[in-house]
């Protein structure tokens, strides 16, 4: 169980780096955004503030989900990755519908002054910027195999995306179509408010216990290969923050020892830790029904 709270701890660079990068990002584009009049990269910058936020829910549920199992947490405090991503795709959509609300002002407002051209190559850097936190985020991710941190890294590439996306209302603002900065915008907004459902989804989905089917079948088949295992009567699992919780019924040999049959129990929860980074199997044997 050390490499789990150690792969936690580990997690938390991936987000401390997100967070300090959106800090310094988001404050440069919203300045220069508003200076200098593009609606795009206020929006983007707009953007990066709601990644504060989902990055420090991140960080902050990193934390506590290190915290280990007491009286009131029998199963350790994983859930709070889930708990704090939920809250934050909250944040994130009011933002986002407010970055729709004021786009659509600036087209009533007529709001239609083409910005300075040179922000479009300001929004690139800051893409490859986004894009190279990105990269780290998800090696980082695959190593501990956090899905909070791989949900980061996947926004952090959405952001990557969109700082391009404003590039190009920039750009097309300089060619006699100002208005394409503000549809930038709106695209922005509606980024924002499908990251931020996606996540709600997906932590709803865990917070009730919801578990990919697909990946049963291959979970029956590395317990059925087991030494000792005849079959496999009943196989569920759920997922705890970052953790997957495996309940399985094996059936053993009728005749078999109570020493022996313990024995196979800790091979499965063995094997399972080692073939899929499964730290939490409850295995229930039952003998072996002989037909006559």
């Amino acid at each position: 169980m050390v490499d789990v709270y150690q792969n936690l701890k580990e997690g938390e660079r991936g987000a401390w780096l997100s967070i300090v990068s959106y800090l310094v990002l988001s404050a440069f584009k919203l300045i220069l955004g508003y200076v200098f009049l593009s609606s795009a990269l206020r929006a983007d910058g707009m953007n990066n503030l709601t990644d504060i936020i989902a990055s420090i829910a991140v960080l902050i549920g990193l934390r506590i989900a290190r915290k280990p199992p007491d009286s009131d947490h029998a199963y350790g405090h994983f859930r709070a990755e889930t708990v704090a991503a939920l809250i934050a795709s909250l944040i994130m959509a009011m933002v986002g519908i407010q970055v729709l609300i004021d786009a659509v002002g600036s087209l009533f407002r007529g709001h239609e002054q083409a910005p300075q051209p040179w922000l479009a190559a300001v929004a690139i850097v800051c893409a490859g910027i986004m894009y190279g936190v990105y990269r780290y985020n998800l090696a980082l991710a695959r190593r501990t195999n956090s899905q909070a941190l791989l949900a980061a890294a996947k926004d952090n590439l959405s952001d990557a995306m969109v700082s391009i996306g404003a590039a190009v209302g920039i750009i097309g603002s300089q060619f006699g179509m100002p208005w394409l900065d503000v549809v930038a915008a709106l695209v922005v907004g509606l980024l924002i408010c499908k990251t931020a459902w996606d996540i709600l989804q997906e932590s709803m989905h865990r917070l009730t216990d919801g578990f990919d089917e697909k990946e049963l079948p291959e979970l029956r088949d590395t317990i059925g290969s087991i030494p000792g295992v005849e079959s496999i009567k009943d196989i569920k699992a759920r997922v705890n923050g970052s953790q997957i919780l495996v309940d399985v019924i094996i059936e053993v040999a009728a005749d078999m020892s109570v020493s022996d049959s313990h024995d196979i129990t800790d091979r499965v929860e063995d094997t399972m830790a080692k073939v899929h980074n499964i730290h939490y199997v409850h295995v229930h044997v039952e003998p072996k029904e002989i037909c006559t």
